[in-house]
């Protein structure tokens, strides 16, 4: 070999390593500063930001719950599986007899706009996330009323990528990723045929954010439905935003509807405070600013309300990155969000206290599925908690309290599952019903109920 094949191969041994070392640097995550202390509650650090070209990457293998394994309760609490052998489980609907319909969704196939899209997109894959949606819905049924389903039908397939339901007057309401459809359908039945739907409205389809959610309004004449944005911060232009980033009422007298509040990103969680009335909603904030900014939060929703997205974030703060123009004078109506939650912890599933079912701890307050990180390091999220609420139907300052935990393996590089929705279940077998969770990555509905009373010791 000459000498100079000899010094071209080292040189190109040289900028090969280079390259390997300049990715290695570039794609280390960076690392998060400050945790639940600092980025929760109603008066929370907003952290400096160190902005990324390319996202951190927290690389979460799914491994799954073994048998006999179950997520750890806070005490006084128990959990037990409800369902099991689910297909990415992700909302959940209690019906007056007692029946549990489970939406098993996912994304529609899409092509990415650019490497943050690829990045997230790879990365849900490897967190169980990325399989085709079954676009279906699952009915569960416990008929012994022993805390445990004993049967599942497929109630309603052929959907696209179906999230919220809601039943109101013979009707099985379905909010697809671009429309809400309305299903002749009476509690008890086990399948609904198609052909006898129709259209309530059309909703901007797919995007970075493609779950909608529903809620009837308390009378049950207005229907709540969220629509998250399509990118990050609008970095695809604000025409694709159209009617995205808000929270829309649609009026069944009328047959109208209208946009109810927005500048929020990806709203997902929705329900009603029974001691104030007001809609509530959780809602996961931007990325790529770094790992501990800005906290996602849970928030009321007064009609009108406007939380700043892609221009602003917690109400005082710019976010520079945006291109598109700024609505004149948004900041003087930006609201301040009521309850941080932690920066990247992807809250969804929301609920408010049932009367104490869970005991005097959990008697009035919010339990939220923090659905997980995948762009933090540390992780952050991967539970249930609960906010308390004080007496005038406002979270109270402080660390949330942990309800649920044990789904981020002790590594920080596996899950056993991922927390993603809530919902009150009927009584059965108990005096005050449980709380189901579902646990999307792997197919399973929890139920968590109050522990029963330690009883005496006999003589």
């Amino acid at each position: 070999m000459s000498a100079t094949l000899r010094k071209t191969l080292v040189i190109i041994a040289i900028i090969i390593v280079a390259i390997v070392a300049i990715g290695w640097y570039l794609l280390q995550p960076n690392k998060a500063k400050y945790g639940d202390e600092e980025l929760t509650g109603t008066d929370p650090l907003i952290a400096g930001i160190e902005e990324e070209t390319i996202p951190s990457l927290g690389i979460m293998d799914p491994v799954g719950w073994a048998d006999g394994e179950a997520p750890v309760a806070a005490d006084g609490l128990r959990v037990t599986r409800f369902a099991q052998g689910l297909s990415h489980p992700r909302s959940i609907l209690v019906l007056e007899n007692g029946d549990v319909l489970v939406a098993e969704t996912n994304r529609q196939p899409s092509k990415p706009r650019n490497f943050t899209d690829r990045a997230a997109g790879w990365l849900m894959g490897r967190a169980g996330a990325g399989d085709p949606s079954p676009d279906r819905i699952i009915l569960l049924r416990d008929t012994d009323n022993d805390g445990v389903a004993d049967s599942q039908n497929v109630l309603l397939d052929g959907l696209k990528s179906p999230f919220g339901m809601a039943v109101r007057e013979g009707r099985l309401i379905v909010a697809n990723t671009d429309a809400v459809l309305s299903f002749p359908f009476t509690p008890g039945d086990t399948t609904i045929a198609k052909g006898g739907e129709w259209q309530l409205m059309a909703l901007p389809g797919g995007g970075n954010h493609w779950a909608r959610n529903l809620l009837l309004s308390p009378d049950g004449n207005q229907l709540y439905v969220t629509v998250g944005s399509a990118s990050n911060i609008g970095e695809n232009g604000m025409a694709l935003e159209e009617g995205r980033a808000a929270i829309h009422e649609y009026d069944f007298s009328t047959q109208t509807h209208r946009k109810f509040a927005g500048g929020l990103r990806n709203p997902m969680g929705l329900a009603f405070n029974p001691d104030s009335g007001e809609l509530w909603t959780t809602v996961n904030e931007r990325d790529m600013l770094g790992p501990d900014v800005p906290p996602d939060y849970l928030t009321n929703v007064p009609i009108g309300a406007q939380y700043g997205w892609p221009w602003i974030y917690w109400r005082f703060t710019y976010d520079e990155r945006v291109e598109a123009p700024m609505p004149q004078y948004l900041q003087e109506y930006t609201r301040w969000p009521e309850y941080a939650l932690g920066a990247h912890v992807a809250p969804l599933g929301l609920v408010f206290a049932n009367g104490g079912a869970l005991g005097e701890t959990y008697k009035s307050g919010a339990f939220i599925a923090r659905h997980g990180s995948w762009n933090r390091s540390p992780p952050a999220g991967y539970d249930v908690i609960f906010v308390p609420f004080d007496d005038r139907g406002n979270p109270v300052d402080g660390k949330p309290l942990t309800v649920l935990s044990g789904f981020l393996g002790d590594d920080l590089k596996t899950t056993r599952g991922r927390p993603t929705w809530l919902a009150w279940d009927a009584a059965r077998g108990d005096t005050t019903g449980g709380l189901l969770l579902s646990d999307d990555t792997a197919g399973i509905i929890w139920r968590i109920t109050a522990a029963p009373a330690a009883q005496p010791a006999q003589d």
